[in-house]
């Protein structure tokens, strides 16, 4: 074949002009669109007049109509009699001539085993003007070639009995050749990909997956390199519509009866089916998710598009129920990692035993109980954002594995020597005051400031009052859509309790009580018997039967209620849901100017 230095098939160009289109109404123009094998139509000169997809992939460049195609730049020697006789015999005599075997060469100057046929194609009056030259890859086996010259030229790939297994298989299954032309891919296969086989069987298994280590350190590679098992690879693959998918890969080789490698198997399955306990990210933006209007959290809102332009630690503070996961979100949401997965990890609640498991994975047999290798939150976040949740209750030999991540940028599965690169962002939240457990030696002060390169610190709903109001809405409107109910809004006596309660569980508690309350209220309107029964929600709290603590509780709210309205009475009465005068009765009582 004639090639340059990269093995690409160069064509002879004539000076004639050549036959610019098929004629209208010609027999077998059609079969040009056939997907499956490469197909030519070449004018009565052996001219491009047409090629399909198939065959510019096969030749690996585009076939112009015009440019000379000479059968020896395909067809090796010992076949090209025969060949050279099809074509004579399509075009003078006007008779096809199907399935013969031969071999030939591909764009990378690798042989191969093909079946190919050459057709006449019949212009006005059934004459002759061109032949249709199909070649279709049998190494890849959609159909079985017949004997070749050379028996040992001709892989011996698996049998059907062996491909009616990995049918059954709940794991997807490919094989390639050594030329790297996917020859198998089982019904799972297609499930994960959204690719049917006939649309990937022959091609390039880079062409379909478009993984992010095809490039640089494909698992499949290293396999046919080296011969090497690799197992639960971590991969991000691209499915047919796009969509970013994380697989975990094994990869092996395949070999004939002789021990020559003759290609490869990899299997592949899904990371999230294998996690049934991870949420996906909503990918809905702030502010959207996080209401407020207060100044604490409008400070908040200012921070967040400069934190999220960035890859630097974040480290959330604030009570439970404030709402530390959602700024995290909002942060992951409108980052450079937003089409990475979002991977949360609450560090208090996995046993201390299996939190190292779960955070960093671990291989088969490393501890009782293993019986297979496990991928780590570190893994799954890969591309995207981890969430460290709690980290405050992080344990201290814990502590010293992270801060070595976190410096590193690579760690280890449990029982396992394989360093794997940490790829992924680290938001981290606590409602612990790590101050005081950095005085205690509780929490290590070196990985306490690796985390908190940008602290931020969510106030508690008591003391942003101002935003309950909104919160009421976001979450009535809300709750309507769940309950299919109207709710429009609440009595002025459940406002007003709202706006003074303590609010011990912050938003979380009052999104419970509003859900509570609607799971009860029968019209448009939430009264306090539909409230839990609390005294703070069942009753009206009264002045004379608060205790010492309460009564403090509520001289702060309503003088920190006069100062953000700059005393206007008016204005502080609607904040705290009061009329005016029972705000200048309990301003009396309290004894505020």
């Amino acid at each position: 074949m004639q090639s340059n230095g990269n093995k690409v098939p160069t064509f002879k160009h004539t000076e004639e002009e050549p036959v610019s289109d098929l004629e209208n109404g010609t027999e077998g123009s059609s079969q040009i669109l056939l997907a499956g094998e490469a197909s030519v139509v070449l004018d009565r000169k052996s001219r491009i007049m047409g090629s399909n997809e198939a065959a510019r992939r096969l030749f690996g460049q585009e076939l112009n109509p015009g440019e000379s195609l000479h059968l020896e730049d395909i067809i090796q020697g010992p076949y090209l009699t025969e060949a050279q006789s099809a074509l004579d015999n399509a075009l003078g005599k006007g008779e096809g001539t199907q399935n013969l075997s031969a071999i030939a060469e591909d764009a990378q100057g690798n042989s191969f085993n093909c079946l190919y046929s050459a057709n006449p194609i019949f212009g006005p009056g059934k004459q002759v003007i061109g032949v249709l030259l199909c070649v279709l890859d049998a190494d890849y086996g959609a159909i079985q070639p017949r004997p070749f010259t050379d028996p040992s030229l001709l892989p011996q790939m698996p049998t059907l009995g062996f491909e009616s297994l990995l049918e059954q298989l709940a794991e997807g299954i490919f094989t390639i050749n050594s030329r790297w032309r996917i020859i198998s891919f089982n019904q799972t296969a297609e499930r994960i990909t959204g690719y049917q086989r006939a649309e990937v069987l022959g091609r390039f298994c880079w062409e379909i997956f478009r993984s992010d280590l095809c490039q640089s350190d494909c698992p499949l590679r290293l396999t046919l390199e080296t011969g090497l098992t690799r197992l639960d690879q971590d991969v991000r693959m691209l499915d047919k519509k796009g969509t970013k998918l994380p697989v975990l890969v094994n990869t092996s080789v395949l070999r004939d009866r002789s021990g020559l490698v003759i290609g490869a198997v990899e299997s592949f399955r899904p990371l999230m089916e294998m996690q049934e306990n991870i949420e996906p990210s909503p990918g809905k933006p702030f502010p959207s998710d996080i209401i407020g209007k207060s100044a604490p959290m409008t400070r908040i809102f200012q921070m967040l598009p400069d934190l999220s332009a960035t890859d630097v630690n974040v480290l959330i503070q604030g009570e439970s129920g404030t709402g530390k996961e959602l700024i995290a979100r909002a942060i992951h949401n409108q980052s450079p990692y937003k089409e990475g997965p979002f991977i949360a990890v609450n560090c208090s609640a996995l046993a201390e035993s299996l939190l190292e498991s779960e955070l960093f994975g671990h291989e088969k047999a490393a501890f009782t109980g293993a019986v297979r290798s496990k991928v780590g939150r570190f893994e799954l976040a890969r591309g995207g954002t981890l969430f460290l949740d709690e980290i405050g209750e992080l344990k201290p030999e814990l502590q010293v594995k992270l801060l070595r991540v976190l410096e590193q940028k690579v760690f280890e599965r449990v029982g396992g020597t394989r360093l794997i690169p940490m790829q992924a962002r680290i938001i981290s939240a606590t409602n612990r005051d790590l101050a005081k457990a950095l005085r205690e030696g509780t929490f290590r002060e070196d990985l306490f400031y690796r985390l908190r390169t940008v602290p931020i610190t969510i106030p508690p709903l008591r003391e942003r009052r101002e935003d309950i109001p909104l919160l009421i809405d976001h979450f009535l409107a809300r709750l309507n859509k769940k309950y299919h109910k109207e709710v429009r809004g609440l009595d002025p006596k459940v406002l007003r309790l709202f706006m003074t309660h303590h609010w011990p569980g912050n938003v979380r508690e009052l999104e419970r009580v509003l859900e509570h309350a609607f799971v009860f209220v029968k019209g448009p309107v939430i009264f306090l018997n539909n409230l839990p029964a609390m005294d703070e929600f069942f009753q009206e709290r009264k002045v004379e039967t608060l205790s010492d603590r309460e009564i403090e509780l509520d001289r702060q709210t309503i003088q920190k209620a006069l100062n953000r309205t700059g005393g206007r009475r008016e204005e502080a009465a609607a904040l705290l849901g009061l009329s005016r005068t029972s705000l200048w009765r309990k301003m009396k009582q309290f004894e505020i100017n």
